[in-house]
């Protein structure tokens, strides 16, 4: 009741906007990525690829991206544990920002892979840092649209990657500089960098982090802050990372194995037309994407708020196997990319509102950033193999037909559902 009670402050927005902003330039150097990634690997493979070739190499590019993040998550959320959430995220800010700039000097696809892989490194790190820090930092009753907030607002900095894009188009031969467009847009991936002087300056860690840091101290006891192991021995923490890692495939399946390769299906969708018309659809159609994502992130937050945690995440997994598998089925024109685009992005993306809502409240202090990480990010070696599973199934079915197959992995979180436990109104497990 207490907490209930404490006041919002200044510092309580500081926290939320600086975090919302490590995560939303996290965000725009995924969709440079995802604007990008086909030019790069056209041009590094050189006129002589085929588009079979270019297709694998970007689906292997995208799988390096999702190994690094998940790596990268798993061993910033121990280390968020152990360093403290705004150390963390600094650090994470830094290596997803200078390894996205290098992107752009690839020289070859040995190089482009290996910069993709630490990318993925700091991009997975700083989900974790970031809702932890904002979990524990703000009072309870502004949590869930504090954390639902950060995740929706996230969508800005990808209409700000697909905004670059309209504006360096990846295809270009003629960027920034001289550089070609897709070298250009990693250019720009670098300027996040500057954002990490006020983290530093500014914020300060959790008074639960630093509680538990001194009661360690004190007690020269091993409180075991940031142990997989501990998380896994422990009954209940080991049935919530199940729980969070069911709920988390589906939706990192649904989006980075096929949700993010609608600028794919775009490109078949407009098989015939110039380059830089297709660039242009592309760049206005993730833009509404984007802005479905944000509405639909809105309303899971609204929903998780004011009903149940578990109810939005039934109703917003049904609505995403159902959108992706009717846009992959029917999108076949440039006036449909403008409609379908939005109303996938809406369903995809609102159930990452819930996983920063929902994981952070799933774990005690010692073990919240590894648990977050955990569930958010262990997934992703499960979803890595997602892009060429697509590719095969391209092959042997067809892209449509394939991505439409694979979206019943939705089905897996409304399984999950059945155990998983209602956190709405209770306080932070300690």
């Amino acid at each position: 009741m207490k907490e209930a009670k404490e006041p919002i402050t200044a510092y309580h927005w500081i926290v939320v906007i600086i975090a919302s902003l490590g995560w939303l330039f996290d965000c725009m150097d995924q969709r440079l990525f995802a604007l990008s990634r086909e030019s790069a690997i056209a041009s590094l493979l050189g006129p002589d690829a085929t588009p079979e070739v270019i297709k694998s190499g970007l689906m292997t590019a995208t799988t390096w991206m999702i190994l690094g993040w998940a790596t990268g998550g798993i061993i910033f959320g121990i280390l968020s544990d152990r360093w403290g959430r705004v150390k963390t995220m600094a650090a994470t800010l830094l290596l997803y920002s200078i390894f996205t700039g290098l992107s752009g000097f690839s020289q070859g696809i040995f190089d482009f892979m290996v910069y993709r892989f630490l990318v993925g490194l700091g991009v997975g790190g700083m989900f974790g840092a970031a809702t932890t820090l904002v979990a524990e930092s703000v009072p309870s009753r502004l949590r869930a649209p504090a954390l639902g907030a950060l995740q929706a607002l996230a969508t800005i900095g990808n209409m700000i990657g697909s905004g670059i894009s309209l504006f360096v188009p990846p295809g270009s031969p003629d960027g920034l500089f001289g550089y070609e467009g897709w070298r250009s847009l990693f250019f720009f991936g670098i300027i996040p960098a500057v954002l990490v002087v006020p983290m530093v300056l500014l914020l300060k860690e959790p008074t639960a982090w630093l509680n538990l840091k001194n009661e360690k101290e004190k007690s020269g006891k091993d409180a075991k802050s940031g142990s997989i192991r501990e998380m896994f021995e422990h009954k209940t923490w080991r049935k919530n990372a199940i729980i969070g890692l069911l709920l988390g495939v589906s939706g990192m399946i649904g989006l980075w194995g096929i949700g993010f390769f609608s600028p794919e299906l775009i490109s078949e969708a407009l098989k015939g037309e110039k380059q830089e018309i297709i660039d242009q659809v592309r760049g206005r159609g993730t833009i509404l994407f984007d802005i479905g994502a944000f509405l639909g992130m809105t309303a899971f937050t609204f929903v998780a708020t004011l009903v149940s945690r578990r109810l939005a995440f039934l109703i917003f997994l049904a609505l995403s196997m159902g959108a992706t598998i009717f846009v992959f089925n029917n999108l076949s024109s440039a006036s449909d990319a403008y409609w379908m685009l939005p109303m996938m992005g809406f369903a995809q993306l609102s159930l990452f509102a819930g996983y920063s809502i929902y994981f952070p409240e799933l774990f005690p202090t010692r073990l919240r950033g590894t648990g977050v990480g955990f569930c958010y990010n262990t997934v992703r070696y499960l979803a890595a193999p997602a892009p060429i599973l697509l590719a095969y199934l391209s092959t042997a079915l067809s892209f449509r037909a394939g991505a439409s197959l694979m979206a019943c992995v939705y089905i897996l979180g409304i399984v999950a559902l059945i155990w998983a436990p209602e956190t709405k109104d209770k306080e932070l497990p300690e």
